[in-house]
């Protein structure tokens, strides 16, 4: 059944604001998945904060072109049953959730991506998609940082013993 012109309106609108709040789209053929794949899908991505959409690729193109920082691109990419997925709260997220669920339902074929620095391939995807998300980074440059403190703290809670151990250790 065809959408009235309104609703296609409507939709280019909400493409254009969900183009302008992301920074990366990552396009995926989900041909083969059926309903509760696709189900399954949205609620993986909803708890990450992950956006999954399908829509008409003539349309994704229509709010790309309309798009200041992804006018430019280029678009082959969109091309069969195509979604996109995207998060306005973590670059990396989009990648992973598709990445993860793909691992499972092999009809699900990551394309490639959008954002506004260029177009990515599926490889660069993947490559993406593995790296830790945006929390494990902090937690990690964290406790890099907290780690010479703690040995300072532990030195010096240790008492005169700890404190005289260390000094001929680093003497020697």
């Amino acid at each position: 059944m065809a959408i009235t012109r309104s609703k296609k309106e409507e939709v280019v609108a909400d493409l254009q604001d969900l183009f302008g709040k992301s920074k990366l789209i990552v396009v995926a053929n989900y041909a083969g998945l059926t309903v509760a794949n696709m189900q399954a899908l949205r609620r993986n991505a909803k708890e990450t904060s992950v956006s999954v959409r399908v829509a008409k690729n003539r349309l994704v193109k229509i709010a790309m072109d309309s798009s200041t920082s992804m006018k430019e691109l280029p678009k082959d990419i969109l091309a069969g049953q195509v979604m996109i997925a995207s998060s306005s709260e973590d670059e990396v997220a989009p990648a992973q959730v598709l990445a993860n669920f793909a691992k499972d339902h092999t009809a699900l074929e990551i394309i490639g991506a959008f954002s506004p620095d260029g177009v990515m391939d599926a490889a660069q995807v993947k490559v993406l998609s593995d790296l830790p998300s945006k929390d494990e980074l902090i937690a990690q440059v964290v406790a890099t940082l907290a780690s010479p403190a703690n040995d300072v703290v532990g030195a010096l809670s240790g008492g005169i013993p700890a404190i005289l151990s260390g000094l001929e250790a680093n003497a020697s």
